[in-house]
């Protein structure tokens, strides 16, 4: 098996959390770590271990698939699922102006 792309791992977190406009201080203190450790994930200095790349993506709202989608042999079914997740919990009017740009796209 070959190695996981830790340095993927690392970006997607970090456009993650700038998405949802938190900083890598809040991210450190809800998964319990310090502000390096996040940075030193994030631009691949350090791998980041099981337990704590759990804690980062329930932190984060996101599934382990979405972080580990590239690594996958399927990566479509990975996808798909963090789609039906995404918008599971919406509303119709969210729905369908998603539906819309879905269609232009």
């Amino acid at each position: 098996m070959k190695e996981l792309n830790f340095a993927l791992i690392g970006q997607r977190i970090k456009e993650v959390r700038c998405e949802k406009h938190l900083t890598q201080e809040f991210l450190a203190n809800a998964t319990n770590v310090n502000v390096s450790h996040i940075s030193n994930i994030e631009t691949n200095k350090v791998k980041v271990s099981l337990t704590l790349i759990v804690s980062i993506c329930n932190t984060l709202g996101i599934t382990l698939d979405y972080l580990l989608e590239n690594e996958y042999s399927n990566p479509t079914s990975v996808i798909e699922k963090e789609l039906l997740n995404t918008i599971k919990d919406m509303d119709n009017v969210k729905l369908e102006t998603l539906l819309r740009i879905a269609k232009v796209l």
